[in-house]
C-alpha cells in the first residue's frame, strides 16, 4: 500500500523520500511520468530493499530553467526563493534578472540578501547596483553572516513557516548560510551524496533541510549554475515579469507592442524620461534577442 512522502532530495532518477515519521528511503520513479522533485509530495511504497515513486501529488509551483537543449528544474512547490549575493565576488545583473523573472513568472515569492557587508567599499558598490531592484519594492535584505546578528534575526523571521530555495552564484555564503540555521546539514549532505552515488560530496543535487519541522520551516540547498536559460519563455512574458516595465507596458499603443522599436512605446517612453533604468531595458533587449535567435541543431 502507498503511503504519503516528501521529496528531500534528488539526483538524477534517485530521490530521497522522507516519510511522516521522518525516515528517509531511497526512492524510484516508476515511468517518466513519475519523475519526481525536491519539495514534491508523493505516494511511495516499498520495492526490495529501497522505495518506489507510485504517483507524484499536483503541484503549487516548479521553478526551473531551460536552454536550447534540455530543462534543469530546481524545486517544487516553494513558498519563497532566496536569492543570495555577495559583495564579493561581482554579481551578474543579467543573472539575478532571469532569476527573478522565471520566480515571477511561476508565481514564486522572491527577495535578496546581500551577503558580506563587512567587505567595504565592494558591498557599498554591489547595493548601489541593487538600487532599481529596491526601487521596484523588491526586497533587498543586508547581511554579514559572520557577526550580524540583527541581520540573522530578519532572516529568520523571513524564513520562519516556510519552504525556501536558496539559490545563487558560488562563492557567496549559500553553505554556509544553510550550515548556520542546519548545523547538522553538511552531514545530511554527505550522507545523501552516499545514498545517490553522486560520487562528490559538494552540492550536485538539491536537498532539503529542515530548520523546525513543526513550523514547516525548511531550507533547500541547490548547485550552483553558469547560466540560467529562459527558453520556456514566451516573448510577451518577459516585460510581464519585470516589474518595473510592466507597469507601463499595458499603456502602448500597439497591444502587442515589443518594446522594441514601435511608435507609442510607453517602455520606450519611460526609458528616455529616466523611469526605467538602463541596465534593466538592455537586459530586456538581450532576452528579446535570444528569443528571437535562430536554434542551433
Amino acid at each position: 500500500m502507498s503511503a504519503p512522502g516528501l521529496v528531500v532530495a534528488s539526483h538524477g532518477r534517485h530521490v530521497m523520500v522522507e516519510s511522516e515519521t521522518g525516515e528517509r528511503v531511497l526512492c524510484h520513479p516508476k515511468g517518466k511520468k513519475n519523475q519526481a522533485l525536491v519539495g514534491d509530495r508523493v505516494r511511495w511504497s516499498v520495492s526490495g530493499t529501497d522505495g518506489s515513486i507510485d504517483a507524484v501529488d499536483p503541484r503549487r509551483n516548479v521553478l526551473y530553467r531551460q536552454d536550447e537543449l534540455r530543462t534543469k528544474s530546481f524545486a517544487a512547490n516553494l513558498d519563497a526563493v532566496l536569492l543570495m549575493l555577495g559583495a564579493e565576488p561581482e554579481f551578474s545583473e543579467t543573472q539575478l534578472a532571469r532569476s527573478l523573472i522565471a520566480c515571477e513568472v511561476a508565481g514564486i515569492d522572491a527577495w535578496i540578501v546581500l551577503n558580506k557587508a563587512d567587505l567595504q567599499p565592494a558591498f557599498e558598490r554591489a547595493w548601489t547596483r541593487l538600487q532599481s531592484y529596491r526601487d521596484m519594492g523588491l526586497k533587498v535584505l543586508p547581511l554579514c553572516l559572520k557577526n550580524d546578528q540583527s541581520g540573522l534575526q530578519q532572516l529568520t523571521a523571513r524564513l520562519t513557516g516556510q519552504l525556501t530555495l536558496v539559490l545563487g552564484p558560488s562563492g557567496v555564503g549559500k553553505s554556509s548560510l544553510i550550515n548556520h540555521f542546519v548545523p547538522s546539514a553538511r552531514a545530511q549532505t554527505a550522507e545523501i551524496s552516499q545514498a545517490l552515488n553522486s560520487g562528490r560530496h559538494t552540492t550536485t543535487h538539491s536537498s532539503l533541510h529542515w530548520v523546525d519541522r513543526e513550523a514547516g520551516t525548511a531550507l533547500i540547498d541547490s548547485p550552483g549554475f553558469q547560466s540560467f536559460g529562459l527558453h520556456h519563455l514566451q516573448a510577451s512574458d518577459f516585460a510581464r515579469a519585470m516589474p518595473d516595465l510592466r507597469v507601463h507596458a499595458d499603456q502602448c499603443r500597439f497591444h502587442n507592442c515589443t518594446h522594441l522599436h514601435e511608435p507609442g512605446c510607453d517602455v520606450k517612453d519611460a526609458l528616455a524620461a529616466g523611469n526605467i533604468h538602463p541596465q534593466r531595458y538592455r537586459i530586456y533587449e538581450q532576452l528579446m534577442a535570444e528569443l528571437n535567435a535562430p536554434v542551433k541543431w
